[in-house]
């Protein structure tokens, strides 16, 4: 058997197998591992995703100004509607001050006819007795006053008089037992409404917390407050204000350690005996006008077409107002805002 020996391979082949293989184009590669990333994020998520921007502080500010100018009416209405209703519960309980003495004297009135019920039956004025007794109203016991002729004019003097305080009591616990009917259901729609308008100021706040965290936004008190001293009762409430500088916005609030817009101008109209509502527009109600050129420190600046928001003027175009949740009383431009109009308390 002939014996082959082994076939030596080739020159060029064995340099061949000897030399690296060619590098890949380097663009290629990156478009390969694009495509892979493209093809992995389709797969994830099912479509193409498109990057959104955050909104920026201007708009964020923006944002919650214009929510917050739709709330503050509420908030306005809601201390309207608070005062309304403490009133209305004096008038309640002044109301039932008058009731039980009157009370009283129906119940001794009352007594005096079981007298003569007494008296009737010892005179065995049966039938007298019957019809008193019986009558389950006022009127009826009017129309049985005849079966009551033979006892003496002073005893009918005495009957009447028991009718006449019915009828009177009645005619007063109807409206307050109106009174206090109305006076629960509006304590709780303005539980219902407390509960809306807080949820409203934690949403805002959390819009504010994104942007500023908990630094708050900027320089409360930029310029000197006040700018002047007037004297007076208006340098007693000026200066009042100005002290509260700092002090958190809590809606509702008259101090002494937080307020709302109106609530700071009553605190500090009421540390110079100047009593004022806590309402905006009741505040504009209660002032005299004032012209631009007469501004003074002291004076009410009133914002917006339903006098929502008020500040106090400190001087120098500078006011000093509770503006909003989640920022604390602090001093701005006097034209920051649309101004309605300018007040004097007296």
């Amino acid at each position: 058997m002939a014996h082959h020996a082994p076939r030596r391979p080739s020159r060029r082949s064995a340099l061949a197998d000897r030399m690296p293989a060619a590098p890949r184009p380097r663009w290629s590669r990156f478009t390969t591992a694009l495509a892979a990333l493209a093809g992995a994020a389709v797969v994830l998520t099912g479509a193409p995703t498109v990057a959104h921007a955050e909104p920026s502080v201007a708009e964020i500010e923006r944002q919650i100004d214009q929510d917050w100018n739709k709330l503050e009416p509420l908030i306005e209405r809601h201390n309207a509607t608070r005062q309304d209703l403490a009133l209305k519960r004096r008038q309640a309980d002044a109301l039932a001050k008058q009731i039980g003495p009157l009370q009283r004297r129906v119940d001794e009135a009352m007594d005096k006819v079981s007298g003569l019920a007494v008296e009737a039956y010892k005179s065995e004025n049966l039938s007298a007795v019957n019809a008193l007794l019986g009558s389950r109203s006022p009127g009826q016991m009017m129309g049985q006053l005849e079966l009551l002729d033979q006892f003496a004019e002073r005893q009918q003097r005495d009957v009447r008089a028991v009718i006449d305080l019915r009828d009177e009591l009645d005619a007063k616990k109807k409206p307050l037992d109106e009174m206090v009917t109305q006076l629960a259901r509006t304590e709780a729609q303005l539980a219902a409404k407390r509960k809306q308008i807080n949820a409203e100021i934690d949403r805002l706040q959390k819009l504010r917390l994104k942007v500023y965290g908990n630094g708050g936004g900027g320089a409360l008190r930029p310029a000197p407050c006040p700018a002047a001293y007037p004297g007076g009762g208006a340098g007693v409430a000026v200066k009042f204000a100005c002290a509260q500088i700092g002090k958190p916005y809590v809606w509702g609030a008259e101090g002494p350690n937080s307020y709302d817009c109106s609530g700071l101008m009553l605190a500090a109209w009421a540390k110079a005996g100047v009593s004022l509502p806590h309402n905006a527009a009741r505040q504009r109600s209660v002032t005299a006008r004032v012209s631009r050129a007469d501004l003074r420190p002291g004076d009410l600046v009133f914002y917006y077409a339903d006098l929502h928001h008020v500040g106090m003027y400190v001087g120098n175009g500078w006011v000093v107002h509770a503006s909003q949740a989640g920022q604390p009383v602090k001093m701005k431009r006097v034209d920051d805002g649309q101004i309605n109009s300018y007040g004097r308390p007296d």
